[in-house]
């Protein structure tokens, strides 16, 4: 498990004082496997669902298509709106803490020094920390925002997540459809191989960021999106009469 310690840095003055110039970024990890996940799943989902009721090669080409598209546009419009909402919650919380701070400083430094106070600070450390925090406006509503909401320093761009959920959503959506697509023998076969190789490829891939290892990790996407799957295909077979 040793691959997650492998973003370990230096902590040499210089490379130290280079990194936090350089600032704190956003990862956009979450909004990948979103996409990839989703985008494997319900794709799959109706090429199992169409097989499941027996319907022709055109049907889930049509209707795997119609999925990728709109569907991977949708998820990726929500994830940008959500996103986006931080953004203006946050710019909301902002404007509050200004006037708070304006308006009734002492009891905004006494929310300092009270939430400080919780962290084990006392006396002439505790009031040190409280003058310090309380001396520089922006760092005052910095210090709010983050002790008293649980806001993130850091916010992703509504933009890039949900362009990342679309990419992703694209390519592993296609997973399921290219053997139908290609035309492949036994396109049914390879569709199954080729979607339980992204799931776990997602999942393993994630384990890059996590402590677990990449088998394990590979092998629960695998049974998350099988069971999706596994679903979606009895559904079919359960209304092929109806069809």
């Amino acid at each position: 498990m040793t691959h997650a310690l492998d973003g370990d840095h230096s902590h040499a003055p210089a490379a130290i004082r280079a990194r936090l110039l350089a600032g704190a970024s956003p990862g956009y990890l979450r909004d990948w496997i979103y996409g990839a996940i989703d985008g494997a799943v319900t794709t799959f989902a109706i090429v199992a669902g169409v097989i499941g009721a027996d319907l022709s090669v055109g049907v889930i080409l049509v209707l795997g298509a119609a999925n990728l598209l709109a569907d991977g546009f949708s998820m990726a419009a929500a994830n940008y709106s959500g996103t986006r909402a931080e953004h203006e919650e946050r710019r909301r919380l902002t404007a509050i803490e200004r006037r708070h701070i304006r308006t009734n400083p002492e009891g905004e430094r006494q929310e300092i020094r009270e939430i400080y106070r919780a962290k084990g600070f006392s006396g002439e450390d505790l009031e040190r920390v409280v003058a310090v925090i309380s001396a520089d406006e922006g760092l005052w509503v910095e210090a709010m925002l983050v002790e008293e909401y649980g806001q993130s320093p850091v916010l992703r761009s509504p933009w890039a997540a949900g362009g990342v959920t679309f990419v992703a959503f694209l390519i592993a959506g296609l997973a399921p459809l290219a053997p139908f697509a290609l035309d492949l023998p036994f396109a049914e076969r390879w569709a199954i191989g080729l979607t339980g190789a992204v799931f776990f490829l997602v999942g393993a891939v994630k384990s890059r960021w996590t402590l677990a290892h990449w088998a394990w990790a590979g092998a629960e996407t695998l049974l998350i999106g099988g069971t999706a799957a596994a679903v979606a295909f009895g559904v079919g077979r359960l209304f092929q009469d109806v069809l």
